[in-house]
């Protein structure tokens, strides 16, 4: 059986920068991607995959600024610097034998999610996503296992439902009622990660839980009633899109693991 790596790899490189205290930009930058590219180098000797992706943002805007124009309006753009940086830090990845995709007006979250759906639905076998993004937990429900690289850890069900109060097949709901500032989400307002958790552990899901807030009169029933049409949106924007055309074929994803003994 073979085993895939999934590889978030802008969730990696973005981390190791922001924790780089290099005041000059352009080091910073330099710096960042040469403790990435051994960072990328980790994960391979780690993991020991058959097949890897190494998905990374396209930029620009996506699908998801369509539904909403406001979604990451706040978020900082990407330094020159790094953003420079990152044409010779795939193509470093292309030597190693690594397939890097960036597909315009999706984002890596969907390749990933793409890629790893057809894996398991496939068959052929396991499935590892590396990153520490909390939307791409929900592939555990398919059967995937997330690895925080950063922390040297495996995040399954159990962790899911530690961490968050419900198992990752009711994750994109949760993210849906709570929202996420960073991303621009608005989610459902004063409703935080416990709350959200209760209502779907009571309900079971955000159309139940819209059903019965007809008759709820406290303050929670007003907010869900006022916030019904931003929590629509939320959980669209949430949503992992799973039928990208990533432009790769399972060969041309196979990767020789001995070459990183």
């Amino acid at each position: 059986m073979g085993k895939l790596l999934a590889i978030d790899g802008l969730n990696i490189v973005r981390r190791v920068y922001e924790a780089n205290a290099e005041t000059d930009p352009v080091l910073k930058a330099e710096t960042a991607l040469r403790h990435s590219l051994s960072s990328f180098r980790k994960l391979l000797v780690t993991h020991r995959p058959t097949h890897v992706l190494a998905a990374f943002d396209h930029g620009g805007p996506t699908w998801r600024h369509a539904l909403y124009p406001r979604y990451r309006e706040h978020r900082e753009e990407m330094p020159a610097a790094l953003r420079d940086g990152l044409i010779d830090f795939h193509a470093r990845l292309a030597e190693w034998g690594m397939q890097v995709v960036s597909v315009p007006q999706v984002e890596a979250d969907d390749a990933i999610a793409t890629c790893v759906l057809r894996w398991l639905d496939e068959g052929r076998g396991e499935a590892i996503v590396a990153s520490t993004d909390k939307d791409l937990h929900v592939l555990i429900a398919n059967g995937a296992l997330l690895w925080d690289h950063f922390r040297n850890e495996w995040h399954d069900a159990a962790w899911v439902e530690e961490k968050f109060g419900v198992p990752p097949a009711m994750l994109a709901d949760l993210l849906a009622l709570t929202g996420d500032a960073a991303d621009g989400i608005p989610g459902v307002e004063k409703v935080g990660v416990k709350t959200a958790a209760r209502l779907l552990q009571n309900y079971g899901s955000i159309e139940r839980i819209m059903a019965g807030a007809g008759i709820l009169k406290d303050a929670m029933g007003e907010r869900l009633r006022r916030d019904a049409g931003q929590l629509a949106v939320s959980r669209q924007l949430v949503a992992l899109k799973t039928d990208v055309h990533l432009g790769v074929t399972w060969n041309r994803l196979a990767f020789d693991a001995d070459r990183f003994s």
